[in-house]
């Protein structure tokens, strides 16, 4: 191809461009206009939804007024609902081993029955110790003996205060060794140490047991426990004996209240929650350990204007908005603070009722002139403020 043609192509593409943006590009009448290219008003079709205005003198201002589509801002509120899985455990749950060895001759209680604390429910071989409360019963009665008998001669001053002293000496140290006897023959006897109820026996009767073998696991289930974890945005606002509400996994119809019990002290760093414990009241025993909730707290939150995601604007700065006072455009930056289905909430010099532009803004201009389409409030916005 040669040179002319080349340059011939080159401006028929340039001339094809140059009409495309003058056609469809919103701001080229007034562009041209500043480089006093008067004839791109005429060439360009004047859109309805604009007027130009003309000052007294009529002359011509170069400013169009564009027609958008509005809706004031609306509040939201974040941060005001907790939302957590939890595992309940009961209030206290106590495995119990006996205090020495032997051979276990019988278990007073079934799986599933209530103890009260310090009831019997189980008992070792105790013949041995039984032997020794007795040895130490009549080594005890035979001091006893010897120091009345010492006391009487200490009377007559047939004996010194040093031989009562000692017969006394004697008589104690016998009834240490009984009550060491009787408390030794006492521990041959399991007993509970909380109130509760007692679970599947891992053992039978006529076992060899020691003091590490479990016997029973006895929970007190008056109040069950739920451990669970929150983000750390919420570590300031959770209180001890703020109010939670708990539903069952397993069943999702029945709701239990309760309170925070317990608060951790740090912030796990991995996984950048909270560990907190609440207690719930279960005095029909409905309630198990090991079962999983739903744990819903109530806080004040955090409020900020709302606005439909259509009004969200991005520039090299940031994101921005488009407001409308008193009929005209102006720029507002914005930080999106949480970005919703129906809105954007948003953190910038704005309030509540502020009447941002959420259609058109394509063609606004800061300063520039614009009227509000009647009727024109996004369902968005509307939802919002639902």
């Amino acid at each position: 191809m040669t040179a002319w043609k080349q340059l011939f192509l080159a401006l028929v593409i340039l001339a094809a461009a140059a009409a495309a943006w003058v056609s469809f590009f919103p701001g080229a009448p007034e562009v041209l206009a500043r480089w006093g290219i008067e004839w791109a008003h005429a060439s360009t079709p004047r859109t309805e939804t604009g007027s130009i205005r003309r000052d007294p003198q009529g002359g011509n201002t170069d400013r169009q007024q564009v027609m958008v589509v509005a809706a004031p801002a609306t509040a939201a509120t974040i941060n005001d609902r907790l939302q957590a899985i939890g595992t309940g455990r009961a209030k206290a749950t106590v495995a119990v081993t006996p205090y020495g060895s032997g051979r276990l001759t019988e278990i007073l209680v079934q799986s599933g029955a209530h103890v009260e604390k310090g009831e019997i429910i189980a008992e070792l071989d105790s013949a041995t110790e039984e032997i020794a409360v007795e040895r130490a019963k009549a080594e005890r009665d035979d001091a006893v003996a010897k120091a009345e008998r010492m006391r009487q001669l200490r009377a007559s001053n047939a004996a010194t205060q040093v031989q009562l002293t000692d017969a006394e000496l004697a008589l104690r140290n016998t009834e240490l060794s009984l009550h060491d006897a009787q408390v030794a023959l006492e521990r041959r006897s399991i007993t509970s140490p909380i109130s509760g109820v007692v679970g599947i026996l891992p053992i039978e009767a006529g076992n060899y047991v020691t003091s590490q073998s479990s016997i029973a696991t006895i929970d007190d289930r008056s109040s069950i426990l739920v451990d669970f974890y929150v983000p750390e945005r919420f570590a300031a606002a959770i209180k001890i004996g703020a109010a939670i509400n708990a539903t069952p996994l397993a069943n999702p119809d029945k709701q239990y209240d309760g309170s925070v019990s317990a608060i951790d002290n740090r912030i796990d760093e991995k996984s950048r929650t909270l560990w907190v414990q609440a207690t719930i009241a279960n005095p029909s025993d409905s309630l198990r350990a090991g079962m999983a909730f739903q744990i819903g707290m109530q806080f004040a939150g955090d409020t900020y204007p709302a606005v439909s995601p259509l009004a969200v604007q991005w520039g090299t700065d940031g994101a921005f908005i488009w407001t409308v006072d008193d009929g005209k455009a102006k720029r507002v930056p914005v930080r999106i603070v949480q970005r919703n289905t129906e809105s954007v909430l948003i953190d910038g010099p704005i309030k509540p009722g502020t009447i941002v532009v959420t259609e058109g803004v394509q063609s606004v201009r800061d300063g520039g002139g614009v009227s509000v389409a009647a009727g024109g409030a996004s369902p968005a916005a509307e939802a919002d403020g639902s």
